[in-house]
């Protein structure tokens, strides 16, 4: 069983430590053990009381009435609110998270169904699947989630967004910026450049989609052959560090003469020592943000 820090429980839930240790107090609400080093810690328990009580506070109850209600009489509240869905991002966030800690599939196909329908996909992505993945990575580190729940997420997130490419239209207009995404060897997380690709689609651009672990001399053939203007990739886990500076000066002699763009946290390491012609973007939507501004790469 998981063991979590107050900070943890936060991070995860998003209610503030403050607020929790409040509640902690006034209410009863959790039940913290000590640690060898004397630390306050709480278990899955926790989590998933604490999950209950915030999708309930997030569908407009006071926590003064949900804390008049038995544990059992919570969950049951919180569950069927299941049929009832919250437009507020931050009730979806901890209702999402419930749902995949309890492997939920037909709950997380349909909060996330409810929430693009409502919201659209570029909303939903920035506003729930981000937050909701950032939350995961703490997840991670604390050993509250397993493979099988990460999975689950990811691939329904993965679905919607391969109907969402596949609903838009086949061609794009004349004369559109010619872009190819990858990601290269070693990097299977490829969320983020799927968003990318529907972005950029949907804002007329042409767009090949080479997908996950390209090896850099196929990526210089597909060059070669598709001559895009743009060549965007996103590093996170996929290299070491150091050689970050030795990818970019590669991809930039087998693809001369368009923009590479670099986005993803391995990305920093290339700020000092850009190749020719290439540019570091911190966040991956500021390129769609930049496009509706009007900015020509």
């Amino acid at each position: 069983m998981a063991q979590y820090l107050i900070g943890d429980l936060a991070q995860i839930t998003g209610i503030k430590a403050h607020t929790i240790r409040t509640w902690e107090l006034r209410y009863g609400l959790l039940t913290p053990r000590r640690t060898a080093n004397n630390l306050r810690h709480y278990d899955d328990d926790d989590l998933h009381r604490l999950l209950h009580v915030a999708s309930l506070c997030g569908h407009g109850w006071r926590i003064s009435r949900v804390m008049q209600l038995s544990e059992t009489e919570r969950t049951q509240a919180a569950a069927q609110l299941q049929a009832t869905v919250s437009t507020s991002f931050a009730a979806r966030l901890n209702a999402l998270m419930t749902a995949m800690l309890d492997l939920d599939e037909p709950r997380l196909h349909y909060l996330l169904t409810d929430a693009i329908n409502d919201q659209g996909l570029e909303p939903v992505m920035v506003h729930l699947v981000y937050p909701l993945l950032q939350r995961i990575g703490l997840a991670w580190q604390t050993g509250a989630l397993n493979i099988a729940q990460e999975h689950l997420l990811s691939q329904l997130v993965r679905q919607k967004m391969l109907a969402a490419l596949d609903a838009l239209p086949s061609y794009p207009p004349a004369g559109a910026a010619r872009w190819l995404l990858f990601l290269p060897e070693g990097e299977e997380h490829e969320l983020a450049l799927l968003f990318m690709a529907y972005g950029l689609r949907r804002r007329g651009q042409q767009v090949l989609y080479l997908g996950q672990s390209m090896p850099l001399p196929d990526v210089g053939a597909a060059c070669a052959s598709f001559k895009p203007g743009i060549v965007l990739t996103v590093l996170t886990a996929g290299m070491m560090p150091e050689r970050v500076g030795e990818f970019g000066q590669t991809l930039r002699a087998l693809c001369p003469g368009c923009q590479l763009l670099f986005c993803g946290s391995l990305a920093r390491h290339l700020s000092t020592q850009l190749p020719p012609g290439a540019e570091y973007i911190s966040r991956i939507t500021d390129v769609l943000e930049h496009l509706d501004a009007g900015r020509v790469w």
